[in-house]
């Protein structure tokens, strides 16, 4: 019998075990494909121990071709650079499959997939099944302790880890000796080798330079040069696995999700125990007959096997979406939400009737729910989040419930200003907490209570002052003050010369202003304020030199033939003030692409426009 070994079955070893095992056509001929070399010396110049146990087996056929004990012969083409580069492919595999077709001899094959191609060829196949054993501790393991959340490695540094109790940890040396590039090789080497061989180990993600893998409970990053400056090894394992009943609330949490399918967001600082609480939702979910499945970039939850965990389908969790909207579980955990798509994703599935339940980063309850400003229609975002959950220390530290009403928003007064308001309220007291809503065509996020507990600043007192001080600038030429006199009534001081400017004809500009914002305005003078004399100090928020320091980040506006562009990046879906010289000019809600677009033509466009003509300084800072 003739054969011809493809990479696989050499790294395992089955050519020599097939020889000394003797059962069936004993084998005559090793036909050992150029290809099959390159593949195994590629491997070994990259470090990777495949190469080298492929090398190794290849040195036991050579000692038993001079036993005479059976022939083996080097054939067919050594493969491209590109082949080699591209042998996830198949490149290598068709040209080793070329190899056994020439040869006419059977193809002996760990590879399902090389198996049922050949076959389809009209190949004779003998497919063994891949080596798969069980393995041993790995050797970074040596460095973690019951309190170890995290092991960081590098070449250079001596080791580190993050220890202690969920909410509390500290992150520390270990060892002082630092790592040396031997040892962080051979550690690197012992984990992709073991995942390799072991049941319990997967890769996640192979980039140059990158590698994520799944051992066991541990999410392990290898990160190589050049896109590392070094080579770096971070191990991450969770260190408490929890129940719901271990929680603040569980019996109200348990009948909230379990009642009917819910959009859930589970949020908190890094390291604060949100995965956890996941886990431990999802848990209690599958064991009240509900169909669950995750979906993790990298796969992390720790979970029982009745819950499915998916990860990204050719690189897009938007077509694992897909196919889960044809499985139809009850309830989806997406860990974790970051990007827009993911949460237009995660929108998609919970408009399409799942229940969802995703991880986010944020470090106040209320910044999980503002994420989703600009990227979901502000009328929808109870639809898709419902609960807000914020963790800290490991345990729930605010519920929040999220309802829309159309409504006149907190501190407003007139009827005719009544509007879609997105209401989050504490979920064991009922009490609102916040309000979110349009207010001259911006979305506000605007506070109910102080960090006391005591009523905050209305509507009217955050957002109207700034709003009305701009509607008088926009006509004014002077200095402008606003004091606000109750729930809708103002007092505008202008200068003198200013007063006509500012009523307008028969009192028409005012009534205008008033309408537009559903606030009384009283113009008066300067003179009229008390205390105060026109021109004198402190007199106004408005003008030059009077205005205030500038304050927030310093931006650079592009002005386009349709906009006036205000870049910051970092801020997707935050609400932010622009100043010019530390002057108030508007409140607008940053873009996801990290920028903030005024209309040209608009009042707000040629206020900006002429601050940047007369060189003052723009910043943009969050309210």
């Amino acid at each position: 019998m003739d054969i011809v070994p493809d990479t696989s079955a050499v790294v395992d070893g089955r050519v020599s075990e097939r020889h000394e095992r003797g059962d069936g056509d004993p084998i005559e001929t090793v036909y050992v494909p150029e290809a099959v070399v390159s593949e195994l010396e590629s491997q070994a110049n990259e470090g990777r121990e495949s190469g080298w146990d492929g090398l190794s087996e290849l040195r036991r056929l050579a000692d038993r071709h001079d036993a005479g004990d059976l022939t083996v012969e080097y054939v067919g083409r050594r493969p491209t650079s590109d082949e080699i580069g591209a042998a996830h492919e198949g490149d290598i595999d068709a040209v080793i499959r070329d190899v056994a077709a020439e040869y006419d001899a059977t193809l002996l094959t760990s590879d399902a997939v090389q198996a049922e191609v050949a076959r389809a060829k009209g190949i004779a196949v003998e497919y063994v099944e891949a080596e798969v054993s069980e393995v041993g501790e790995l050797a970074i393991e040596s460095f973690l302790d019951e309190t170890t959340m995290s092991l960081h490695l590098k070449t250079g540094v001596g080791p580190m880890a993050k220890r202690g109790d969920i909410g509390d940890m500290h992150y520390e040396t270990i060892r002082e000796e630092p790592a040396t590039e031997a040892e962080m090789k051979e550690w690197a080497h012992d984990i992709e080798e073991s995942t390799r061989r072991s049941p319990d180990g997967f890769v996640e993600l192979d980039q140059p330079g990158m590698r994520i893998i799944q051992f066991r409970d541990m999410r392990i990053a290898i990160a190589r040069p050049p896109f590392s400056d070094g080579i770096e090894i971070t191990a991450v394992r969770p260190i408490v696995k929890t129940d719901l009943d271990d929680y603040q609330m569980a019996d109200e949490l348990r009948d909230r999700v379990a009642e009917q399918q819910r959009g859930v967001l589970i949020s908190g600082a890094p390291g604060a125990g949100k995965s956890t609480f996941a886990q431990a939702i999802a848990e209690f979910l599958a064991d009240s007959d509900y169909a669950v499945k995750t979906m993790e970039k990298p796969r992390d939850l720790q979970v029982g096997p009745n819950i499915t965990q998916y990860t990204e389908l050719g690189g897009s969790m938007e077509n694992t979406a897909d196919s889960l909207l044809m499985v139809r579980p009850d309830y989806t955990i997406y860990d974790e939400v970051r990007k827009t798509s993911d949460f237009r994703t995660f929108a998609d599935m919970r408009l399409a009737g799942v229940g969802m339940i995703g991880v986010v980063h944020a470090t106040r309850a209320i910044d999980a729910l503002q994420r989703l400003v600009g990227r979901v229609e502000l009328g929808m975002i109870p639809q898709v989040v419902d609960t807000v959950v914020y963790i800290e220390a490991g345990q729930v530290h605010t519920v929040y419930d999220v309802t829309t009403e159309v409504k006149v928003p907190h501190g407003l007064m007139q009827e005719d200003l009544a509007r879609p308001v997105v209401v989050i309220s504490e979920f064991e007291t009922g009490e609102p907490a916040y309000e979110i809503y349009t207010f001259n065509r911006q979305v506000v996020t605007v506070p109910l209570h102080d960090d006391e507990g005591g009523p905050a600043d209305s509507g009217v007192d955050r957002l109207a002052k700034n709003e009305i001080e701009r509607e008088i600038k926009s006509v004014a030429r002077g200095k402008v003050d606003v004091e606000l006199k109750g729930g809708n009534t103002a007092v505008v001081y202008v200068e003198e010369g200013d007063i006509s400017y500012v009523i307008g004809k028969g009192g028409g500009r005012i009534t205008d202003i008033e309408d537009r914002l559903g606030i009384d305005i009283d113009v008066r003078t300067f003179d009229e304020h008390p205390g105060r004399r026109a021109g004198g100090g402190g007199g106004g928020s408005a003008g030059g030199s009077g205005g205030s320091a500038p304050s927030g980040q310093i931006v650079t506006p592009e002005i386009t033939s349709r906009h006036v562009i205000v870049p910051f990046e970092g801020h997707s879906g935050e609400t932010v003030e622009v100043r010019a010289g530390g002057e108030y000019l508007f409140t607008a809600t940053v873009s996801r692409g990290g920028e903030i677009q005024v209309s040209r033509g608009s009042a707000i466009a040629e206020e900006l426009e002429d601050a940047i003509d007369r060189g003052r300084q723009i910043t943009v800072a969050p309210q």
